[in-house]
């Protein structure tokens, strides 16, 4: 369930009297800040001025030009798609020109819940009593009055996103938590996510777009996988650091007030060292860091994780809390956890909704296990460029992964930065890439 005190923002769009118009009840019933936009004008004009975390559009709408008028002003927000009675190719043509997914109506209010729980994913509190990671929170609660940077450090799924969040919610700022991954959008669209953009300003910038620096305001941005920003953009970020202003592209000054956190799972210092990020702007985000240790160095933070976790699957399930029985507890205390948090609490959800409100068991447990490698087959490739077995790989690696651009990276061996210039060109050549 998301944290109450952040709602997420939603554009439901659609024309008046249709039954998109009555998920706006269950929306706002499961935590959610709800505009209704009749047409596309009205949606692109909130979202110039106001942003919003999801878009949920009528089929009856084009959505496939929708979508095109949100990459044209290089908008990053995900777009749900919905019907009821829709003919197929709608649906269709909706998920193939960008839709996030498509979903009957009329809704369920559990669908909706899903949905905002999906984009939101805002855990209350931080769980555990691990030292190392009591002294990480400590210290990161004792820096949340000052107005420096912070750098989360930590592995992928270790909770950076829950720490910048609670750091935000201990600092007593009024203003909202914004949230933007460097890792999964190109440079273009980054740069006016990030800084806006005046109209005219480059093909398809039809009209003024504040930027999400403006929209954090008052509160805190929040910059996840900083190592991947482009270089101009990091220049671009350090003089905001340095003068506390910054520029719209083509446009005026504006008063810099936020709170900046970011995130990195890599060695910054090493990026430094390889020429792709700057040490002036390392410093800066330097001068106060917040290490989060992996789950596998928590030790009875598993378990107790683990019983929170069931807890959580079987309320969203409806189903009994049966809790998790010793010898499951064993096994996952065993579990390496490469994925860390993250990855716990997928297994415990699956192993939950597998118990059916019995107490898990060993047996439910479904762990992500290593093997020595086995030897690759070569003979399918032979014949083959190795641009072709390049590209096939890495899309493949990410569509396993689910559209993570920085965990793909890190199962191939590459930057992140490396991984997004990748599939520029392969969406260039009209391959289908996975989304973010």
């Amino acid at each position: 369930m998301p944290d109450e005190t952040i709602p997420i923002r939603m554009i439901l769009l659609g024309p008046p009297g249709t039954e998109i118009r009555h998920a706006a009840e269950m929306a706002r019933d499961s935590g959610a800040d709800v505009t209704l936009a009749d047409d596309t004008a009205h949606a692109l004009a909130t979202l110039r001025e106001h942003g919003s975390d999801l878009v949920m559009i009528d089929v009856a709408i084009d959505t496939p030009a929708f979508l095109r008028a949100l990459r044209a002003e290089r908008f990053a927000v995900p777009v749900l798609a919905c019907g009821i009675g829709a003919p197929a190719e709608r649906a269709v043509a909706a998920v193939r020109a960008g839709a996030w997914d498509y979903v009957p109506l009329p809704l369920e209010r559990a669908l909706i819940a899903a949905a905002i729980a999906a984009v939101a994913r805002r855990p209350a509190a931080i769980i555990g009593e691990a030292p190392a990671l009591r002294q990480a929170v400590r210290f990161g609660l004792a820096m949340a009055p000052a107005g420096a940077a912070i750098l989360v450090t930590g592995e992928h799924g270790a909770g950076k996103a829950l720490m910048a969040r609670t750091i935000h919610d201990s600092s007593r700022l009024s203003g909202p938590f914004v949230m933007v991954d460097c890792a999964c959008l190109d440079e273009a669209v980054l740069e006016s996510e990030l800084f806006g953009h005046e109209a005219g300003d480059f093909p398809g910038a039809v009209a003024r777009r504040v930027g999400r620096i403006d929209e954090a305001r008052g509160g805190t941005l929040f910059l996840r996988e900083i190592g991947a920003l482009p270089a101009h953009t990091q220049a671009r970020l350090l003089d905001l650091l340095q003068g506390s202003v910054g520029h719209r592209i083509g446009g005026p000054r504006m008063d810099q007030s936020a709170r900046l956190i970011a995130s990195n799972i890599g060695d910054l210092h090493a990026e430094v060292a390889s020429g792709s990020f700057r040490a002036d702007l390392l410093a800066r985000f330097g001068m106060i860091q917040v290490a989060l240790p992996p789950l596998r160095a928590r030790g009875d933070d598993i378990a107790l994780l683990a019983r929170h976790f069931a807890h959580t699957a079987n309320m969203q399930c409806h189903q009994h809390d049966g809790g998790v029985d010793d010898d499951a507890l064993d096994l996952l205390s065993r579990h390496d956890w490469p994925g860390n948090v993250r990855e716990l609490e997928a297994t415990v959800h699956r192993a939950a909704m597998l118990a059916g409100g019995r107490p898990i068991a060993a047996a439910d447990i479904v762990l992500n296990t290593t093997r020595a490698p086995a030897r690759t087959p070569v003979d399918s490739l032979v014949g083959r460029t190795m641009a072709e077995v390049e590209r096939e790989l890495i899309l493949h690696t990410l569509e396993k992964c689910r559209g993570n651009r920085t965990t793909a990276s890190s199962i191939l061996g590459i930057s992140v930065r490396t991984m997004r210039n990748k599939l520029r060109t392969f969406m260039d050549a009209g391959f289908p890439v996975s989304p973010c």
